[in-house]
């Protein structure tokens, strides 16, 4: 299965197209990025719970590793575990965004919060921004120290 196809997948179809054109770009910069699919979220949750870790199947999109993984394969996540890291992407494709990202507004879910809690470092949101082809990786704790404001707001779907 491509990349592509794997996006398409997790994203169900929709419309999501900055943030299918994000995960592309990602993938693009060859440094090791892989959108699971729904066998890799699956291994992957199993793999983090055996470590006694919190991985929310949907507080993230992509994974990234030096190390080139069959995620098809329990045995191969958890024999480099170490080197994987979860990623949420955070996507505009806003002209106006400044490189920095500085003044642009980002949502982040509670269970993106809780995961990057509980897993720390080997958690990571990706901002990247579509139109300029620009991106930054961040861990909570430095979107903590980054932030000018935080608004905590409760989304409710039903």
């Amino acid at each position: 299965m491509k990349e592509r196809d794997n996006i398409d997948i997790k994203l169900g179809g929709t419309s999501q197209q900055t943030a299918i054109k994000a995960a592309d770009y990602l993938i693009s910069l060859n440094i090791g990025f892989h959108v699971p699919n729904k066998t890799h979220r699956r291994n992957l949750l199993i793999a983090y719970a055996e470590k006694g870790l919190t991985l929310y199947g949907k507080a993230f999109d992509i994974v990234k590793s030096k190390n080139n993984i069959n995620y098809d394969s329990i045995e191969d996540i958890r024999k480099n575990f170490d080197s994987i890291i979860i990623y949420e992407i955070k996507s505009t494709a806003k002209k106006t965004v400044k490189e920095n990202f500085k003044g642009h507004f980002f949502s982040i879910s509670t269970a993106e919060l809780l995961t990057a809690q509980n897993i720390k470092g080997k958690y990571k949101f990706a901002f990247v921004n579509t139109i300029n082809k620009t991106w930054e990786e961040l861990t909570l704790e430095d979107i903590l120290r980054k932030s000018k404001g935080i608004y905590p707001t409760w989304s409710i779907q039903f």
